[in-house]
């Protein structure tokens, strides 16, 4: 049988079987196969009879009967729209991804609230179900119950859903608990360059953990008995290197101080499931964290991971660039506040509520409502810095907010060599965006958006500007292959529908 068709098949069945709720285990069962049979089945690794598609079929209740592909999702924007009302902002998706890496230090019972049902979130969740771990979606909501097993299954491992998300390189800090010897495959996710990895092993070889790389995997041998009487300091205060530092410092007995660590909010949110866990941790919202490790971890927890301040920095964009007044609820306001004064200093009337608590008893929330505005470019280049500074995923927005404000405006992304050249995607709407090396943007305002057709960007944040300033521009336009979307965000199209936009999803020849 070909390739191809193999794996073309495999996700089909996959998702037929999630869409009946089903674990592999129990699309094993009712085979009589093993789990891993099936994980090879939905890789598109395992050969197949058509008698054996016509038994899985039957038992999903599912014809199966498509073989060439779907063809990849397309959004159609009728722009020009103002928005109104009020909308919510959805949990943190890089809180989410931490802490389902997380889940695997207990091996009581997790429940994550109000979890964003992301692509992002659906990679990892199939990586960890192919290496043993159930989950459930309850109540058909957002709340995930995740429960390890006894023994991980690691040679089982969801290659293909692994290579699809960067967060799999989390998954190093609570492996190194269990195994003396264990391979991950390369992490995948945005196109934004080459970004190295190597500030997670300068994090993690002080708790003993060595890395071959080969050409697909990362070979992990552990050492239990290095220990560090210094304190870890990372060479990088990158988020996902401090929450691997933070989860092999767990189940380290002892303390174990992190110096340069990311105080951003990812990284609180991990810090207080941790404390849930019986983990104290000093210092959260600091640079320097003093983590008591514990050797065992066996309780059930029940946490909600807080809202996500790039989400909300997307409405709000959606509400600048459309000229719309627009209420932004659940802000987390800690995590915007550069932002919102380097708006107020271009000129937009905004209002904030009274500040109130997030489900998890600690984070601070407001309520944003945008007014109408005529922005003017800011006296200084606008660039990321580490948190309390300007948010790095939050930078792309300011370049199309500077499109349509008057005055020349300098973008610098000093982070990553690819991400700027994908935002020059917004001279085909009509900006006057002009490439002064990798890293830095000249972005001339105000704009007169026009419709175009585009592929989208493959990196998330570039792919959500070129999205709304479609929403901002008379005429109707396509976004082609959303995909990477809908890794970062859920329903996204169909949210801003809500609120006033006019957005249809449509396949190629559908």
């Amino acid at each position: 049988m070909a390739t191809d068709y193999l794996s073309t098949i495999g996700p089909m069945i996959r998702d037929a079987r999630k869409q009946r709720g089903w674990t592999q285990a129990q699309l094993a069962s009712t085979l009589d196969t093993s789990q891993s049979a099936v994980n090879r089945i939905e890789q598109g690794r395992q050969n197949l009879s058509l008698e054996m598609i016509a038994r899985i079929a039957d038992a999903l209740d599912s014809k199966l009967v498509t073989i060439g592909p779907a063809g990849p999702v397309n959004l159609r924007v009728v722009g020009d729209r103002r928005l109104s009302g009020r909308i919510d902002v959805k949990t943190s998706k890089n809180a989410g991804v931490a802490l389902l890496c997380a889940s695997l230090l207990t091996k009581g019972r997790t429940t994550l609230r109000q979890v964003a049902r992301i692509e992002e979130v659906n990679r990892i969740l199939e990586v960890l179900e192919s290496i043993g771990v159930r989950y459930r979606w309850l109540d058909n909501g957002n709340d995930l119950e995740i429960e390890p097993p006894s023994q991980l299954d690691l040679a089982s491992i969801d290659i293909t859903a692994a290579k699809l998300t960067r967060s799999i390189i989390m998954l190093l800090g609570p492996l190194m608990h269990e195994y003396a010897s264990f391979r991950l495959p390369h992490p995948g996710g945005c196109d934004l360059g080459e970004r190295t990895v190597e500030p997670h092993m300068i994090a993690l070889r002080p708790f003993g953990i060595h890395v071959t790389t080969t050409a697909q995997f990362y070979d992990v041998v552990v050492d239990p008995a290095t220990g560090h009487q210094r304190p870890i300091v990372l060479t990088e205060r990158g988020d996902t290197v401090t929450e691997n530092a933070l989860l092999a410092a767990a189940r380290r007995p002892g303390i174990t101080i992190i110096r340069n660590a990311s105080p951003n909010y990812m990284v609180q949110d991990l810090c207080f499931y941790l404390t849930k866990l019986g983990v104290r941790v000093d210092g959260i919202g600091t640079t320097t964290l003093s983590v008591h490790g514990v050797a065992e971890i066996t309780c059930d927890v029940d946490y909600s991971p807080s809202e996500d301040p790039i989400e909300a920095m997307s409405l709000l964009t959606a509400a600048i660039v459309t000229h719309s007044k627009l209420t932004v609820c659940r802000v987390p306001i800690e995590f915007l506040e550069i932002e919102l004064a380097l708006l107020d200093e271009m000129g937009l009337d905004f209002d904030l509520s009274d500040e109130y608590v997030a489900a998890n008893g600690r984070t601070r929330l407001v309520d944003v409502t945008t007014h109408p505005s005529k922005l003017h470019a800011p006296i200084d280049k606008i660039h990321p810095m580490p948190f309390p500074g300007l948010n790095i995923d939050n930078l792309p927005f300011f370049a199309v907010i500077a499109a349509t404000a008057t005055g020349s405006t300098l973008v610098h992304d000093w982070v990553y060599e690819n991400r700027a050249i994908y935002l020059t995607d917004l001279t085909k709407l009509g900006a006057t965006v002009r490439l002064l090396d990798p890293h830095r943007l000249a972005v001339q305002g105000p704009t007169k958006w026009r419709a175009a057709e585009l592929m989208c960007p493959p990196a998330l944040r570039p792919a959500v500007v070129i999205l709304l300033a479609m929403i901002a521009t008379r005429g109707t336009s396509v976004l082609r292959n959303i995909y990477v979307i809908s890794r970062g965000y859920e329903d996204l199209a169909e949210r801003l529908n809500s609120i006033g936009a006019h957005i249809e999803t449509f396949r190629d020849g559908g």
